[in-house]
This record gives structure tokens, C-alpha cells and sequence, in this order.
């Protein structure tokens, strides 16, 4: 089954760089969590409706890979798409584009947390539901964490 992708696109601030004149390396995982806010938000299951059914999303692994430099002033391409979902978990996958080459890409990985009791609990089905059924497996069934 294709998750929904969803594509951001950002013009890198001053702010954003290092005194190599390079964005620094730190903010790309910002961007991610960017894109990754959209997502949820095109998806009709914004993280603000999750936070208000008392879930959390806390990010437990995050990866990236770096190819090349993006400096001030760049128009960024960000995309972003759940890759798996299991019961308590999902990784988003992003890429980072300036002009159609690869920046940087990589991936977050998320545990479903009921915010009261602070521990990992199942995904709600209306998340799942949003994300179009996407399982460990590409569809049917979510395995088991």
C-alpha cells in the first residue's frame, strides 16, 4: 500500500546556517519534524487532535544521512511519508531536495504514548485509519511490536 508523501518547501533562513556558511546539520531534523506536522496534518489526523485524545508521538530513533550542503538561501524540497506502522510504532521516512539532488535523507522512528499514564500504548485506529491501513508488512494486518 503507497503512504500519503507529502512535500513542504522552505527557503533556509540566516538562522539556519553555521559559520561554514552551511546549514547546520542539527536543523535537518527540524525540517523533518516540519514535513512531518504537514503530513499528519494532510492526512486529517493533525498532531494537535492527537495530543487532545491525550496520545503522544515521542520521537525514540532518529537517522539521518547526509549527501551535500544546503546553504542560506536555498529553496529546500522536504518530503515526507510514513513508512511502516505496528501497533505502538511507525517510522516517517524523509529526503531533503535543493533543485532535484538529494541533500539528505533519512528517518524518525515514534512510540505511541498515552500521555496521562506515561507509557507506550496502540496507535488509534483513526490514526491507522488515515494513514490508509500502511502496516510493517505494506498492508493487511500490523504485526506486533
Amino acid at each position: 500500500m503507497t503512504a500519503h508523501k507529502t512535500h513542504l518547501i522552505y527557503d533556509v533562513p540566516y538562522a539556519d546556517v553555521d559559520m561554514m556558511g552551511f546549514v547546520y546539520y542539527a536543523h535537518y531534523l527540524v525540517y523533518f519534524e516540519r514535513a512531518r506536522s504537514q503530513m499528519l496534518a494532510e492526512m486529517a489526523y493533525p498532531y494537535w487532535e492527537m495530543e487532545k485524545q491525550g496520545f503522544g508521538l515521542p520521537v525514540i530513533e532518529a537517522h539521518v544521512e547526509y549527501k551535500a550542503p544546503a546553504t542560506y538561501g536555498d529553496r529546500l524540497d522536504i518530503y515526507a511519508a510514513a513508512a511502516w506502522i505496528k501497533p505502538v510504532r511507525l517510522q516517517i521516512n524523509c529526503e531533503v531536495y535543493r533543485a532535484g539532488a538529494l541533500l539528505a535523507s533519512g528517518h524518525t522512528v515514534h512510540c505511541c504514548v498515552d500521555m496521562k499514564r506515561k507509557r507506550p500504548t496502540r496507535l488509534p485506529d483513526a490514526f491507522i485509519a488515515a494513514c490508509g491501513g500502511l502496516t510493517a508488512a505494506g498492508g493487511g494486518a500490523a504485526t506486533t511490536d
